[in-house]
């Protein structure tokens, strides 16, 4: 229990310090979540509102394919990017393995299930009937489309941070094709995981703590522009 404490006394030591490598981690790790978050967003949100909306055949193997996807084991993610973009791979020219580029690949091909997913499964019965109610109306199809965003913005915002969430939280992947190098690659995660295996307990709950507050930050800004833009509006579990 002495190493518990002793290591929580350690990590509010390092925080305050404002120690130039755990900051760098940090902000690494911030960057490369919000870079995959913002490609998965427009990649996700446009795919999952068009499938949902539309009625094709095929639709319910779709959303079968979605929910599988929505699950990925992320070292399964990890090792099908380094094998593209190893020096072997198709890609392997680039130069891309073991860099941030690499694991922002990698944490979109994660995150765009994700977001495509939520938005594909709410905007089914939702988005169906706002379209309907805007055609009774006479909307046109400009119309149609800024009020269909307007209404699911709280969706997309769920939808948004959630794929942050998974992001930021992810170990596996960007482990396997970051390589966890210290100064290049190194994010919150893998150092948690690294620094626990050595038993550096205070520097591992300091990132966890950091982590921590940025999920809280990220979920607080959720709850706060969904309570605004919303009245009783519910995301529906997939």
């Amino acid at each position: 229990m002495d190493y518990i404490i002793e290591g929580v006394k350690g990590a509010f030591k390092l925080i305050l310090s404002l120690d130039k490598e755990i900051y760098s981690i940090v902000l690494l790790s911030i960057y490369v979540s919000f870079a995959s978050t913002v490609i998965s967003s427009l990649i996700g949100v446009p795919l999952g509102l068009v499938t949902g909306i539309k009625e094709f055949r095929g639709k319910r193997l779709l959303s079968k394919i979605y929910y599988t996807f929505m699950g990925l084991p992320p070292v399964v993610v990890g090792l099908v990017t380094v094998l593209i973009i190893s020096r072997s791979g198709p890609l392997g020219t680039v130069g891309l393995i073991y860099t941030p580029t690499a694991m922002i690949i990698a944490q979109s091909l994660l995150v765009t299930p994700i977001i495509t997913g939520i938005i594909f499964t709410n905007s089914k019965d939702t988005g169906l009937e706002i379209i309907n109610i805007c055609k009774t109306l006479g909307a046109n199809k400009k119309h149609t489309f800024f009020k269909l965003i307007k209404e699911l913005k709280p969706l997309i915002l769920v939808a948004t941070v959630t794929g942050f969430g998974r992001a930021i939280s992810e170990v596996g992947a960007v482990m396997i094709v970051g390589g966890n190098i210290k100064g290049h690659t190194r994010v919150m995660t893998t150092f948690i995981a690294m620094s626990n295996s050595m038993g550096n307990y205070d520097t591992s709950i300091a990132m966890g703590i950091i982590l921590l507050i940025i999920s809280f930050s990220a979920n607080s800004f959720l709850y706060n522009r969904t309570m605004g833009d919303s009245n009783g509006y519910k995301i529906k579990k997939y």
